[in-house]
């Protein structure tokens, strides 16, 4: 017997497995048909999401029942047991985040987010045709309204920080409406324009009504607590690991880095401090206008530089460096990457960069601070390649859809700051400043960890995670609270980036173990990389390397 599969061919006599994931899958496009339209699927984009109160009651039923099937489905190999139980977990924690976290209830970003990110899709993928995505933008423009009225019909108090932050990105939402409406029109659709006015209308309204929604709610009533917190630990990224022990890691972290950046920083000039030398290397920025092709130059030579030391195979897919378009400056005031879509047979990559030299000058200056010509190298490496495209690209080419579409931070962003490590190691770096603010970087990642686990768990007020940021690392203040109000929003990420590189190196000493000496890092990379984005103690499980 045939069946379909997700990428809309047929197999075989597929396993009762493989008929179970697909269904979780649907369930998944389902709820979230923008996360579907991101993975690659055009079926769903002319849709928005259903998150009020009795929808998600009905979905989180259908979650559970399938959670249960899956449970006892019997399965081959231990590859398909991986498989499962990561599916499992990336259930569970849906369930758990709807049930006790309540988004939908609590906070307005995960509307706003939902609403905006479902057209700015529409407006950048390339692997689909620009008349399909100019109806299904169309359609999700005229759904904006009726969304954004369940939203405020569902959501009830909610923290300041959140009802801030999500007005923030609906007022940058408004640009988007607008490129929209130049570049979407359906061919024939007079009411268009109607249609997109009515959406800014629409978010205006929203805002407004998050002035008073934010009113009252206590300054922690963002905190997740610490038995959330910890659930996500366990089953989200797979970590035995609490929050009280991940604290301790980070602020042992963020004191050996700083001893690091001390030596370094009296081999480069023994002269000043290396908070100091900080503030006077990052005066030396590329021209506003080569910013992007220095950019483009740094990501060139990281691919180079892997494929000529044998680092991990360089997969097919480019990755192109772009100016950050107009519409998108207001969410992206540094850079970012957009990876191709799991199912996607487009395979490009984007960075986009935002030129600060557009904005206002005082502005412009402070912002272009952040490009210093010191850190190119490992922002490269760690976007681009060895690190988040090249990663992605071998989950998109993964045969098991688990591995394609579930990954966990711990997994994703621990790679590629093991890659900004494991790349020192190999002599990428061309200077001593390069390796300075790789160290720089690391400190920022191990003061998240304190933040991140502070915030949720020990109750840290935003103005002492705020002068974490200022004090230590020495962030502007406007940017340190634009981190931190994204640190109370996306709980158990920012962690990621730090327990990641821990958990990536300890696997690596034991995998080197047990190779002995016919160890060589590009199968311990090719290892890693077969799992897609799993986190990393089932990568340990497949691998026989105990817990």
């Amino acid at each position: 017997m045939k069946h379909s599969s997700q990428d809309g061919g047929t197999v075989e006599q597929r396993s009762a497995l493989a008929e179970l994931v697909d269904s979780c899958l649907d369930l998944k496009w389902h709820l979230d048909p923008v996360e579907a339209t991101e993975a690659g699927l055009s079926q769903h984009d002319h849709r928005l999401g259903a998150f009020g109160v009795a929808d998600i009651k009905h979905a989180l039923a259908a979650l559970k029942s399938i959670s249960a099937a899956l449970e006892s489905v019997p399965v081959e190999s231990l590859d398909d047991e991986i498989d499962r139980t990561a599916l499992l977990n990336d259930l569970r924690i849906t369930v758990h985040r709807f049930e006790h976290e309540r988004p939908h209830e609590r906070n307005p970003i995960f509307w706003v987010s939902h609403v905006l990110n479902g057209l700015y899709l529409l407006l950048v993928i390339r692997d689909r045709p620009h008349d399909h995505r100019c109806r299904a933008a169309a359609e999700r423009i005229r759904s904006l309204p009726r969304f954004l009225e369940y939203a405020r019909d569902t959501l009830g108090p909610v923290p300041r920080v959140f009802a801030d932050t999500a007005i923030e990105i609906a007022g940058a939402g408004m640009m988007l409406l607008q490129q929209a409406k130049q570049e979407m029109q359906p061919a024939g659709d007079e009411s268009f324009d109607i249609a997109c006015s009515e959406g800014a209308d629409a978010l205006a309204a929203f805002s407004q009504h998050l002035q008073s929604l934010g009113e009252g709610e206590d300054e922690g009533g963002f905190a997740i607590g610490e038995g959330a917190f910890n659930f996500r630990l366990n089953y989200e990224h797979a970590l035995q690991a609490t929050a009280t022990e991940l604290a301790r890691y980070g602020v042992a972290l963020v004191e050996a880095t700083e001893r690091e950046l001390r030596d370094l920083a009296s081999q480069i000039d023994g002269s000043i401090l290396w908070p100091d030398l900080v503030d006077r290397l990052r005066d030396e920025y590329p021209p506003p206008e080569q910013l992007v092709m220095t950019y483009a130059s740094e990501m060139e030579r990281s691919r180079s530089f892997v494929a000529s030391n044998d680092v991990v195979p360089v997969p097919p897919g480019a990755l192109e460096v772009v100016e950050t378009p107009e519409f998108l400056r207001p969410m992206i005031p540094f850079a970012a990457y957009q990876p191709p879509g799991a199912f996607s047979e487009d395979r490009t990559g984007l960075f986009y960069v935002t030129d600060p030299g557009k904005g206002e000058l005082q502005s412009s200056e402070r912002l272009m601070r952040d490009h210093c010509v010191h850190e190119l190298a490992c922002t490269a490496l760690h976007e681009g390649y060895p690190g988040h495209h090249l990663q992605f690209l071998n989950a998109q080419a993964h045969p098991s859809l688990v591995r394609k579409v579930i990954g966990s931070p711990i997994a994703i962003e621990g790679w590629a700051l093991y890659c900004e490590e494991m790349m020192g190691e190999l002599g990428f770096y061309r200077t001593l400043e390069e390796v300075f603010f790789q160290k720089l970087a690391l400190l920022w990642r191990a003061a998240r960890v304190v933040i991140d686990v502070g915030l949720h768990t020990q109750g840290m007020p935003l103005e002492e995670a705020v002068s974490l940021l200022t004090d230590r690392l020495h962030f502007d203040k406007l940017s340190a609270e634009a981190e931190v109000r994204r640190y109370c929003a996306h709980p158990a990420y920012q962690l990621c980036y730090a327990v990641g590189l821990r958990e990536i190196q300890s696997l690596r000493k034991d995998f080197q173990e047990a190779a002995g000496s016919g160890y060589a890092d590009r199968d311990f990379h090719n290892a890693v990389l077969s799992y897609g984005g799993l986190p990393v103690s089932l990568m340990r499980w497949g691998m026989g390397l105990g817990d």
